[in-house]
């Protein structure tokens, strides 16, 4: 059995060739360990699953780690989003959280999230110490069978959604949200938000819809439930032809969510954690410090300076972004990516309320989504134009590719003049008030991105086509 490392948001590997029962066995007796060591294991852990290939039982293996280490265990009653483990960790004052999830990745991958006594990301350093006491076989570890367990109370099945929507409830008025008459497409990736939407904002006079709601662990219709186009079009296209207002999305475990507008374009992840940042500084008058991965909008950094709040930059991952909203307290902390985290909530990305935020920005305003990313962009007094490449990058080139791009020190990029160069996670070149372009390995993926964000559309192309060469990919 072969090494077991957490990538930007825990461990992630290939169904039936690294992502096996026994090696979930193994890692969830590394994270016993943790929590041992750091006195949380007598408040015990929330475990909860996707719908992946044998997500559930998956869970059941993990859950019997922890009942064979003493460790009590809550283990959701099915299938769960992600924001909802994440809120049931504080609202059972547990230890911590399992979450058997592979989020966006390919239908053929699963994952193991684990979370920390706020629901949180667990740090770089506690991820590493986690790491550091994984045993080198199945035979290290500790093991209660599922029905034992069961019997004797060590693991218990329950429903944590009723606590997370009252919870919600407190944050945006649900009940103003479902006499909105709006017309809504849901488009929740064959994941956990299925169904949820009509469950919160129906009853009143909208109009909901939802596509891919299912449960097909093969993921029709797109390559990964991941938020972003070509994944969405189908959804982006039904929109149009139902006449909807807005197309509500989340990703496959429902703490990222995407946003559709009226004429079937989708909002970029950088255009909407703006519009979501500009909602709470300005729809709702609140005032905090803004955190944002060094892939996120330069909008923000904007945002910040207009309204008089501080702002955080961190490398890609909730692992660094969680442990700053907390210290900083926050207003939002989000990532390129999608997964947005919100003050008054615990310290983790939420698709779902994210989105309901979104519906209200519209409702409050009496704009449309396309409205509002014309209206943020005359606040800004300019347009910005985001794009990403990814490209499938082996391993063994990691080092060679790597030492390319630290090396790198253009002068101009695309023909504009580069004017700083940042290296917290890759490498962002900085093109003066004209944007920027970035280059990072994905830490969840075997994938070299290239992203950037320019004021002239004209520049997106030439800026990626920059990129590409600089990392010796074209």
């Amino acid at each position: 059995m072969g090494d077991i490392k957490f990538g930007t948001d825990g461990w992630r590997a290939r169904i039936a060739e690294d992502y096996t029962f026994d090696n979930v066995r193994r890692v969830t007796q590394g994270y016993a360990e943790y929590l041992k060591g750091h006195g949380l294991a007598s408040k015990g852990i929330v475990i909860g699953y996707d719908q992946r290939f044998s997500s559930g039982h998956f869970a059941e293996a993990a859950a019997e780690i922890l009942a064979g280490n003493g460790i009590r265990v809550w283990l959701t009653a099915t299938n769960s989003p992600t924001p909802v483990v994440s809120y049931s960790v504080v609202e059972r004052e547990a230890g911590g959280a399992i979450n058997i999830t592979a989020s966006h990745n390919p239908p053929t991958d699963n994952g193991f999230k684990v979370r920390d006594s706020m629901g949180a990301a667990i740090s770089p350093d506690g991820l590493e110490e986690i790491e550091s006491a994984i045993p080198g076989s199945v035979t290290g570890t500790r093991r209660m069978a599922i029905e034992q367990a069961e019997q004797i109370g060590l693991v218990k099945r329950w429903d944590p959604n009723p606590a997370y929507i009252a919870h919600i409830e407190t944050l945006v008025d649900v009940q103003r949200l479902r006499n909105a008459g709006l017309k809504i497409l849901v488009e929740p990736m064959w994941g956990n938000a299925a169904g949820w939407f009509p469950r919160l904002l129906g009853g009143g006079n909208n109009t909901i819809w939802e596509t891919h709601a299912g449960h097909n662990p093969l993921f029709p219709e797109m390559g990964r439930p991941e938020p972003i186009e070509p994944n969405i079009t189908p959804a982006l296209s039904r929109t149009v032809e139902l006449g909807a207002d807005v197309l509500l999305i989340t990703d496959g475990d429902a703490d990222r969510m995407g946003i559709g507008d009226e004429n079937g374009q989708y909002i970029d992840q950088l255009r909407a954690f703006s519009l979501l940042a500009y909602y709470l500084l300005e729809v709702r008058g609140v005032r905090g410090p803004i955190v944002k991965t060094i892939s996120a909008s330069s909008m923000l950094d904007r945002l910040a300076e207009m309204y008089g709040v501080g702002l955080y930059e961190t490398g890609v991952g909730f692992k660094y972004v969680a442990p700053k909203v907390v210290e900083v307290d926050a207003l939002i902390g989000g990532e390129e990516s999608g997964g947005y985290a919100f003050r008054g909530n615990v310290p983790e990305r939420d698709g779902i309320l994210g989105n309901l935020y979104f519906l209200d920005l519209m409702l409050r305003t009496g704009k449309t989504p396309a409205q509002l990313v014309e209206h943020l962009f005359g606040i800004l007094g300019q347009s910005y134009y985001y794009d990403r490449i990814d490209v499938r990058f082996p391993a063994e080139k990691r080092p060679e590719t790597r030492a390319l791009i630290d090396t790198a020190h253009p002068t101009h990029v695309a023909g504009v003049a580069v004017t700083d160069i940042v290296t917290i996670d890759g490498r962002k070149f900085i093109l003066g008030d004209k944007g920027w372009l970035l280059i990072r390995f994905s830490g969840t993926e075997p994938i070299m991105r290239v992203y950037c964000e320019v004021t002239d559309q004209a520049l997106v192309e030439p800026v990626l086509g920059a990129g590409m060469r600089l990392a010796g990919l074209s």
